[in-house]
C-alpha cells in the first residue's frame, strides 16, 4: 500500500468553536497519539482526507507545517450524522516495519452451489496483523460450490505474506444455509381442515 501526502497545521485552539471554524476553513480537526509521544493537535485538509479514508487501513504521510512529518493510520473516524462531513480523525504514528492490529474487510467471489442456498456473514471484517506499511485492503475468499452447512471459518482465509490473523482460528466468518421451508399461510390450514 502506497502513502497518502496529507498537509496539515498544528494547532493551538479546542473546543467546538475552534472545531466550527475549522470545518468552514475546509480542514478536519484531528489528534496524532502513539508511540509513548505526546498528542498533537492537528487541522487536516479536509478533500484529501475524505478521499484517502475511503480506502480501509489507509497509510497517511502527514506533512505538519512546523511539526515534521508524521507517518499515521486512522484508528477512529467521527463523521456527521447527516452530511458527508468528518468532524475529527484520531491518527495513530506508526513506524516502516512496525506490526499493527487492523479490522481488513472480508470480500466474497463465485456462487453457491445450485440449490437456492444462502449465503450468511457472520463477519464483514476480520482482524489481522501486518507490517504498518504493507497492510492488505481486503481479504478475498472464494464461495464456488459451497453446499448447505459449508462454513468458512478464520483460519481458512488466504491472508497475505507478511500477515496473520489477530482472532481465533475458528471463528466462522461465513456460512452457507438452506432455504427455509414457508409455513402455509393461516387461511390456507384453516381450509385443509374443513
Amino acid at each position: 500500500m502506497s502513502e497518502v501526502k496529507l498537509s496539515a497545521t498544528l494547532r493551538d485552539t479546542f473546543g467546538k468553536g475552534s472545531a466550527r471554524q475549522a470545518r468552514r476553513d475546509a480542514l478536519t480537526p484531528g489528534v496524532i497519539y502513539g508511540h509513548g509521544t505526546a498528542p498533537k493537535h492537528v487541522n487536516v485538509e479536509a478533500h484529501g482526507l475524505m478521499m484517502a479514508l475511503k480506502t480501509p487501513n489507509v497509510l497517511l504521510s502527514l506533512d505538519i507545517a512546523g511539526g515534521g512529518t508524521e507517518l499515521v493510520i486512522p484508528k477512529a473516524v467521527q463523521r456527521h450524522p447527516l452530511k458527508p462531513v468528518i468532524n475529527h480523525v484520531d491518527f495513530l504514528i506508526v513506524k516502516k516495519g512496525e506490526k499493527v492490529v487492523v479490522e481488513v474487510p472480508v470480500v466474497t467471489e463465485g456462487d453457491l452451489a445450485a440449490g437456492g442456498n444462502l449465503l450468511e456473514t457472520l463477519m464483514t471484517a476480520v482482524s489481522v496483523e501486518a507490517e504498518a506499511t504493507h497492510i492488505p485492503t481486503e481479504i478475498t475468499v472464494s464461495i464456488e460450490g459451497l453446499e448447505a452447512g459449508a462454513t468458512v471459518h478464520a483460519s481458512d482465509l488466504k491472508l497475505p505474506a507478511g500477515t496473520t490473523l489477530a482472532v481465533d482460528g475458528e471463528t466462522a466468518v461465513l456460512q452457507v444455509v438452506a432455504p427455509q421451508a414457508e409455513e402455509p399461510a393461516e387461511g390456507d390450514a384453516e381450509g385443509a381442515e374443513a
